[in-house]
């Protein structure tokens, strides 16, 4: 039994690059895996909102929430924790947005970001506690960004941190880069990315 977790944040549904090869990947995964188990959260669909006083006093206090709204923000976070918890193979559709995650995307690691739960703190610092992942990203962006441009990339970066710091090394990029530079560029990018993917998923069933 394999337990798979799509995380899509692209607001382009199914024209969206990312969530195209996210699909290409999970189709993949699946075929390898015939009795796997797919949540899927919907990010763009049903976005999270942004972190507030209520959010910090339902997740940070020690006497709890307080209020009905804080108890109801409290629940979704934990049941966004318990998802990413019970997942073996977690995929992340990330469109570049402004050089960085969308903010749907950002809101979901504020959400999953639980002390206690997915990370700890002690003497010798922070600890991530979702171990035992394996993570693939698929990154769409309009321009080149894994060149010469590397340094105007701020959304694989932070996706590596934010996940190894959760614990979540095992991490897998398959990018779909030059989809603003015209729709040969895109077919190319796509078609490079979905190789990546059947080339991944292939060897991680062979492994």
């Amino acid at each position: 039994m394999c337990n798979i977790l799509y995380v899509s944040s692209s607001p382009r549904g199914g024209a969206s690059y990312s969530n195209r090869v996210a699909a290409r990947v999970i189709d993949e995964l699946r075929q390898a895996n015939p009795q796997s188990t797919l949540t899927v959260r919907e990010l763009a669909q049903e976005p999270l909102p942004h972190i507030d006083a209520d959010f910090v006093a339902a997740t940070r206090n020690a006497a709890g929430p307080s209020t009905d709204k804080q108890r109801a923000i409290l629940a979704k976070s934990d049941a966004l924790v318990d998802e990413l918890l019970a997942a073996d193979i977690v995929v992340i559709a990330a469109p570049m947005i402004n050089f960085s995650v969308s903010t749907t995307l950002k809101s979901w690691f504020d959400y999953v970001a639980r002390a206690g739960r997915t990370f700890s703190y002690s003497e010798t610092g922070p600890k991530g506690l979702v171990t035992g992942k394996r993570v693939i990203v698929v990154s769409a962006s309009g321009g080149i960004y894994s060149g010469e441009n590397a340094a105007f990339d701020f959304q694989v970066p932070w996706l590596r941190n934010m996940l190894g710091f959760l614990g979540m090394i095992d991490v897998e990029v398959i990018r779909i880069e030059g989809t603003a530079l015209g729709p040969e560029a895109a077919d190319k990018a796509l078609e490079r990315a979905a190789a990546h993917a059947r080339d991944f998923v292939g060897a991680l069933a062979a492994a």
